[in-house]
């Protein structure tokens, strides 16, 4: 196995249990994890619902296939990361912010590692060029 796709998996089985375990616990309602999302304002029904679908992100991310959902759930990971990171620094916990930081950079490592095989056909690649494109457009007639 090469070591970029054995990066790419250390990343995403790290996001998918941290999002994952959290999102179960959050669903089942483990008391702990409601009262210190409870704590930061949110009410019991939108962390149930939180723990939803960050259950289901996680499992996305983890299958194969599904291109168009793994975005998704990527983008609904990183917006999750970054509320926390933000609902943390608002309550004045500094210390809290610093997992979920943490968390965003192995969550950019997954997704830039991803391989082909679990990428968005056509979308494009950084350097502002799809795949497959030879040359630049503009220069076309």
């Amino acid at each position: 196995m090469k070591a970029k796709s054995i990066s790419y998996w250390i990343c995403t089985a790290l996001v998918a249990f941290a999002i994952g375990s959290g999102g179960i616990a959050a669903a089942l309602q483990v008391p702990q994890v409601v009262e210190g999302q409870m704590h930061l304002g949110y009410p019991l029904h939108f962390v149930v619902m939180l723990g939803v679908w960050k259950t289901l992100g996680a499992i996305t991310i983890l299958v194969p296939g599904f291109a168009l959902a793994k975005e998704w759930a990527y983008a609904g990971v990183f917006i999750d990361l970054t509320g926390a990171t933000v609902a943390a620094a608002a309550a004045g916990e500094v210390p809290h912010m610093i997992p979920p930081l943490v968390l965003i950079g192995v969550l950019v490592g997954s997704w830039a590692l991803r391989p082909e095989s679990r990428r968005l056909a056509g979308a494009d690649l950084p350097g502002g060029k799809a795949r497959g494109e030879q040359g630049d457009r503009s220069q076309e007639s």
